[in-house]
């Protein structure tokens, strides 16, 4: 259906498990975004540069 309606080039697919892996939602919740060619200026690093963080999360300044 993202395919489709889409038309990404690729996809980033992520899990939190546990707390210390970032997990704030406990039941199975997988992200699953859609990319596509100059989203963002240096794909490397995978969903760490695909947006600014919306959600203050503990640690954010130590980026």
């Amino acid at each position: 259906m993202l395919d489709s309606r889409f038309h990404p080039v690729a996809y980033n697919v992520g899990v939190n498990v546990g707390v210390a892996a970032g997990q704030s939602v406990f039941h199975a919740h997988i992200h699953v975004i859609p990319r596509y060619e100059g989203d963002v200026t240096n794909p490397l690093g995978g969903v760490r540069n695909v947006k600014k963080s919306i959600v203050p999360y503990a640690g954010d300044g130590e980026k």
